[in-house]
């Protein structure tokens, strides 16, 4: 073999090597995707440890907490996130979960209500609506909680449970008539909910006392 070919072949093993690597390279995010937290929890801190200021393997890691039910470990990578990106709406989504989750509707809110001014728009609005207006329920503000369940549903129409929970919430506020179209709207999203059926029969109940 010349020296030419010898070089270019060396050249070409070199380059493969290098793909090879980079295709092999642990994905944080994908695993997430994946349903592998505590795979995506390490890869995430093998990144940090390389370097601190990594706020996605912050982010990426801290809803792989929230998936796996470790609040406290979510809320100090976050804060950690927040140090890092003050402005960064997918910080304050994660931080209004957690606090909802360890039951902190005050703090949780706030949190929501800035991911709402950040993102008016972002890939998790829908959600963002439906923890609000849960909240609301657990305050016992009804019309606050039928708006924000309103919002949640325009996102996401197709949620039957989200449209149970809008009309718990308008059954509960006293607008009982537009309580059981929500009600027939989830069911006819899915026949099997029994909170919306028992829902149903309870409101039309109500209705017929009146």
């Amino acid at each position: 073999m010349s020296n030419v070919r010898r070089a270019v072949a060396v050249l070409l093993l070199a380059t493969a090597g290098t793909v090879v690597f980079a295709q092999v390279k642990p994905d944080a995010l994908a695993e997430y995707r994946l349903g592998n937290f505590e795979r995506a929890i390490q890869i995430c801190q093998e990144e940090i440890t390389a370097d601190p200021g990594s706020l996605e393997s912050y982010v990426v890691a801290c809803w792989s907490f929230l998936r796996l039910g470790r609040y406290g470990e979510a809320l100090r990578s976050a804060r950690t996130a927040r140090s890092l990106s003050r402005y960064d709406a997918r910080v304050a989504e994660i931080l209004g979960e957690v606090y909802y989750y360890q039951g902190n509707n005050s703090e949780a809110l706030q949190y929501f209500q800035e991911y709402v001014n950040l993102a008016p728009s972002g890939q998790r609005i829908e959600n963002v609506y439906y923890f609000i207006g849960e909240i609301y329920i657990r305050m016992g503000k009804y019309r606050h909680a039928d708006i924000a369940l309103s919002t949640a549903v325009h996102w996401m129409p197709g949620n039957a449970v989200w449209w149970t929970r809008l009309a718990f919430a308008r059954e509960n506020a006293g607008d009982l008539t537009e309580a059981v179209s929500a009600y027939e709207k989830a069911i006819a999203l899915n026949p099997q909910l029994p909170d919306a059926r028992r829902g149903l029969d309870r409101t039309r109940q109500a209705l017929a006392n009146r």
